[in-house]
């Protein structure tokens, strides 16, 4: 897991306790916020994810290159 995958999470995660304390409390603000901040973590996972990819097929590329 890279940085950005545990961030994401984070982000999520805190989006949900946000989104349910505003239920909690009746504030559609802090519901939109929260569930604003679930998206930004859900993208940002995303993108830790696209990134563990890449590095695994770069990984394996100069694997099957370098000289034996």
């Amino acid at each position: 897991m890279n940085k950005d995958q545990v961030k994401g999470e984070i982000k999520e995660v805190a989006g949900k306790v946000q989104e349910k304390a505003g239920q909690v409390i009746g504030s559609t603000d802090q519901q939109i916020k929260g569930l604003a901040k679930q998206v930004e973590g859900k993208t940002q996972k995303a993108v830790g994810d696209v990134k563990e990819v890449v590095k695994e097929a770069v990984k394996d590329v100069t694997k099957d290159v370098a000289p034996k």
